[in-house]
C-alpha cells in the first residue's frame, strides 16, 4: 500500500468513529441507568432476594405464579389498564382540538400557547402537591367553590368512586401542552391547498376536521397514543403523591404496586416481577403501533 493511499484512508476511519464518540456518553449513561437495572431486575425476578440478605437461590417462575394468584396484582392490573385507556383518549383528543384553535390567527395566541405549556414545565412533584391543596376536602379550592353553587362536595381522593378520576384529571392536565406543541408542529406541515380544496368543494368545519386534519394528522396521533402509553403505563409520582394505591386498593396501578410490595414489602423479587410484567405489555403495543405506521407509510409512498 502506498503512501498517500494510507493518507486518504485514515481520515475515512477517523470520520466513521466520529459519530460513536459523540453518542458514546449518552450510551454509557443508557447502559448504566436504564439497560443494567433492567437486566438486574430480570434476574432478581427469578430468585429470593431480600434486603439484608447475602444469598439468595433461584427459583425459577415461582414469583410470577405468586403475581398470578395474587388479587391485589390483578387489581393494580385492571387499574393500570383502567387509567390507561382513560387518559390516553383524552390526551388524544383535547390537545388536538385546542391546537386547531391556536393554529389559527388570532389574538394573543402566543399567550395562550404558552399558558397551556406551562404545566408542562414544572416538576411532577409540584403538580402533584397543587392538585393535593386543589382537591382537599377542607381548604381545596374547588370544593369551596362547589359549596358556594350549592353542589354537593366529596373528598375527592378518598373516595373509592372519585379518586381514579381525580387522578386522570391530574395527569391529562400536566401533559396537554406537551402533545400540544407536537400537534402544531403537525398542523402546520399540512399543506394550506388542501383546505382551500375543501373549501371550494364546500365542506364544513367537521368536515374538512375529518377528512383532512385526522387523515393528515394519523400518524402523529399514532406516535402520541404510544408516548402516552408508555407514560401513563409506568406512571407513579402522581399516583404515589395524590393517593398512594388507595383508598382500598382502587389508585394502586402497576408503579406504585411494585414499589408497595417491593421496597415496602421486602420482597424484592416480587417487585421486581410486577416491573417486569410490563415490558412484554407495552412491547406488543408499540410493535402494533409502529406496524400501522409503517404501513400506512408504505401505502402512502
Amino acid at each position: 500500500m502506498t503512501g498517500p493511499d494510507r493518507m486518504v484512508r485514515r481520515p475515512q476511519r477517523g470520520r466513521s468513529l466520529a459519530p460513536w464518540a459523540f453518542l458514546a456518553p449518552g450510551l454509557a449513561l443508557f447502559a448504566l441507568f436504564r439497560l443494567y437495572p433492567l437486566v438486574e431486575g430480570l434476574v432478581l425476578s427469578f430468585t429470593n432476594a431480600r434486603l439484608g440478605r447475602a444469598a439468595y437461590r433461584f427459583t425459577g417462575l415461582d414469583n410470577y405464579a405468586r403475581l398470578l394468584d395474587d388479587t391485589r396484582f390483578l387489581t393494580s392490573l385492571f387499574n393500570t389498564a383502567y387509567y390507561t385507556v382513560a387518559s390516553t383518549l383524552p390526551i388524544l383528543a383535547l390537545p388536538l382540538l385546542l391546537a386547531v384553535a391556536l393554529n389559527r390567527p388570532m389574538r394573543l395566541r402566543a399567550v395562550l400557547r404558552g399558558a397551556f405549556f406551562f404545566p408542562f414545565t414544572l416538576s411532577v412533584v409540584t403538580v402533584g402537591l397543587t392538585w393535593l391543596w386543589l382537591l382537599d376536602p377542607i381548604v381545596g379550592p374547588l370544593n369551596y367553590y362547589l359549596r358556594r353553587l350549592g353542589i354537593p362536595v366529596r373528598s375527592w381522593l378518598a373516595d373509592p368512586g372519585a379518586a381514579m378520576w381525580a387522578i386522570i384529571a391530574t395527569s391529562v392536565w400536566w401533559v396537554t401542552g406537551y402533545y400540544l406543541v407536537i400537534y402544531l408542529a403537525g398542523l402546520q406541515d399540512i399543506p394550506a391547498q388542501l383546505y382551500e380544496a375543501a373549501a371550494i368543494d364546500g365542506a364544513n368545519w367537521w368536515q374538512r376536521m375529518r377528512y383532512v386534519t385526522l387523515p393528515m394528522m394519523r400518524n402523529i396521533m399514532a406516535i402520541t397514543a404510544l408516548f402516552s402509553l408508555i407514560v401513563t403505563f409506568a406512571n407513579f409520582d402522581i399516583v404515589r403523591i395524590l393517593t398512594a394505591g388507595g383508598p382500598i386498593d382502587r389508585t394502586h396501578v402497576f408503579a406504585t404496586w411494585a414499589f408497595w410490595i417491593g421496597i415496602q414489602g421486602n420482597d424484592i423479587p416480587l417487585g421486581a416481577s410486577v416491573s417486569l410484567f410490563m415490558v412484554p405489555i407495552l412491547t406488543v403495543a408499540a410493535v402494533f403501533i409502529l406496524r400501522d405506521i409503517h404501513r400506512r407509510a408504505s401505502e402512502m409512498s
